[in-house]
């Protein structure tokens, strides 16, 4: 099931978010930020559904608006339990962030990444769902570490 975030979540997507090896602590503290801001602000820009199976919480996503569009969502953050990855969890979680963005007049779904070798199943798992790279900048995060910017697109017409 995936259902919107509740307050009483807090604890176990703090664990979740922890547990996650390629997070560094800056990126864990960023994640654990949005979803603050997500329990804490009934208005927060920070949309956040949570997959829970049989009681049991396995992953989050957080998705938002781009600022200054209308019809680009940003992808913030997509984590799973890493005991329960690798078993579509993931997928189910895009694909529920990839529904509500249409059925909001989105366009655009865009997730950032790293080029680290460490995210590199990061990169196959977008690619395996049919998102395109969209653009690369380079020595973005540190010298040696590029910015990518995955993409699909939602064709609101047909």
């Amino acid at each position: 099931m995936i259902r919107k975030i509740q307050k009483e979540d807090r604890t176990i997507l703090v664990e979740i978010t922890n547990k996650i090896d390629i997070f560094n602590t800056e990126e864990k503290d960023v994640a654990i930020e949005l979803l603050d801001d997500a329990i804490n602000n009934p208005n927060s820009s920070y949309i956040t559904y949570i997959y829970e199976e049989n009681g049991k919480i396995l992953g989050y996503y957080i998705i938002g608006t781009r600022a200054l569009t209308d019809g680009v969502f940003d992808l913030y953050w997509i984590v799973v339990e890493p005991e329960h990855q690798k078993n579509g969890h993931g997928k189910e979680l895009l694909l529920h962030a990839e529904s509500y963005v249409a059925s909001n007049k989105g366009r655009w779904l865009l997730a950032e990444t790293s080029s680290k070798a460490s995210y590199e199943k990061t990169r196959n798992f977008y690619f395996r769902n049919k998102y395109s790279i969209i653009s690369e900048i380079k020595d973005f995060y540190t010298i040696g570490d590029n910015l990518i910017v995955f993409g699909k697109y939602f064709n609101l017409k047909g």
